[in-house]
């Protein structure tokens, strides 16, 4: 009991406080003032524990396993978590079912966590759908808004094609290897064509979460029409569980079939940051632009992951660590001013800094950690992502990486550009920051700065990583 106590210690914090939220919705309940503050706490708690008490082994015949790397991760994920129920208090504290939205997130994370530590394809899966299913809910959020409804039956479908295909692959190598056990997989492993066939189809279902083109079609969609707050946590949280359990994937099942994953990876970075970029070019509206950036972000997690070493497993985890705090400001100054203003376009951002000067700075901070300007820590993000596929001598490929990390510096300096220098026909008035949203934003800012510049953060994920 001890063992299990200790090892699954993530899973029953998460687990505590679902079973504490349902127990006071199903009460008296409380006041959303008094709720948003005990929640808040719990997360930071959560978070804080989450640096103690970490041990490497297995549990329930190897189906479950845990490392200080894992629990690294899923500690990532537990403080994106704090900074959204942070940086979205105000718009939590206004709606009438608070405690169901935490009740929802929460399980989603939940299924995260059994995700990254499933060592085995049954257990995988279903940790994946409880990784999926209430984030669908949580989409359709806005529920006295029609293209809130929309986008969620949007993300239902598109999650459930690709599940059923991620389904397919699994059989398939099941059928062609006779285990379903992460360990043994690699030692059946011949390239055969139905093999070959299972690792395209596991790779589309990977695809579909990490919204990785061509299966990225659902996400500008999904993320205009959910409530600001889904959008960013599906945009940090939900993205940076998948990457880490494609990695695993990736090195350890498949490490066989490198010669296949690895053209399969090039040709897809590719097309990710092509279109991530061309597109994000192209959007009006902030949310519909940062669900393009994000796509363009994914393709330079796969040019870290396509080094298929300990490098890219550092560069990888770094980089979603740096990801979350810049995004998470992002999408929190296009959660004030939607909330405060009224305003989703980037039109309505011109002129911000005239009378609201802490919101443009937050946000050209993210902006620049985005595009990957130094001195922000999405400099050495992206410089180490680009450094470990380097490491395959792939040059041409390089070259067209940093090329397209001009291309994403265009677009990002036009909202920095509207935001300082440009004049708006109808100026935004001075914006009242909810103390909660300030201190998540401050804490974003802050980590944009300093995981760039304290350089011990990357030597010790690096350590995790041997």
């Amino acid at each position: 009991m001890n063992e299990l106590f200790t090892l699954m210690k993530a899973e029953l914090l998460i687990t505590i406080i679902i079973f504490l939220l349902l127990f006071i919705r199903i009460g008296k309940g409380m006041k959303n003032d008094s709720l948003l503050m005990l929640v808040q706490l719990l997360l930071l708690a959560n978070f804080i524990a989450g640096f103690f008490f970490n041990r490497e082994g297995s549990l329930f015949g190897d189906m479950f396993y845990t490392s200080a790397l894992i629990a690294f991760q899923k500690n990532i994920l537990n403080l994106a978590v704090y900074l959204v129920s942070l940086l979205f208090g105000e718009w939590l504290q206004k709606h009438d079912h608070m405690p169901e939205f935490f009740i929802l997130m929460l399980s989603a994370l939940l299924g995260m966590f059994l995700m990254i530590s499933s060592r085995n394809l049954l257990m995988f899966y279903l940790s994946f759908e409880l990784a999926t299913i209430p984030v669908a809910a949580m989409v359709n959020f806005d529920l006295n808004k029609k293209i809130s409804s929309e986008a969620s039956m949007k993300m239902i479908l598109s999650s459930a094609f690709s599940s059923g295909i991620l389904l397919f692959g699994i059989s398939f190598l099941y059928g062609s290897t006779g285990t379903i056990s992460f360990a043994a997989i690699p030692f059946m492993l011949d390239g055969s064509p139905l093999q070959v066939l299972a690792l395209v189809f596991l790779f589309t279902g990977f695809a579909f979460k990490l919204s990785i083109v061509p299966f990225h079609l659902w996400t500008a969609d999904v993320y205009q029409g959910s409530p600001v707050a889904v959008a960013a946590f599906l945009s940090v949280v939900s993205k940076g569980s998948v990457a880490f359990i494609f990695i695993t994937a990736l090195y350890k099942v498949f490490q066989p079939m490198h010669s296949v994953w690895y053209n399969l990876l090039i040709l897809l970075s590719i097309a990710t940051m092509i279109i991530g970029n061309l597109f994000a070019l192209r959007q009006q509206n902030i949310k519909r632009f940062l669900a393009f950036s994000s796509i363009a972000q994914v393709g330079f997690i796969l040019v870290g992951i396509s080094s298929n070493a300990q490098q890219g497993v550092a560069s990888v985890v770094y980089f979603v660590l740096i990801y979350i705090f810049s995004n998470l400001a992002a999408f929190g100054v296009a959660g004030v001013m939607s909330s405060q203003a009224g305003k989703e376009q980037i039109d309505d951002y011109k002129g911000l800094y005239k009378a609201n000067p802490f919101l443009s700075w937050v946000m050209a901070l993210a902006l620049f950690s985005l595009a990957g300007i130094p001195p922000t820590a999405g400099f050495f993000g992206k410089l180490f992502l680009i450094t470990a596929g380097a490491s395959k001598a792939n040059y041409g490929f390089v070259i067209f990486v940093a090329l397209n990390l001009i291309v994403s510096l265009y677009y990002y300096l036009i909202i920095i550009r509207a935001m300082f220098m440009e004049k708006n026909a109808a100026p935004i008035q001075k914006i009242q920051i909810h103390p909660s949203t300030k201190l998540g934003l401050i804490i974003c800012g802050a980590g944009i700065v300093l995981v760039g510049l304290l350089s011990w953060i990357y030597a010790y994920i690096q350590s995790l990583s041997v």
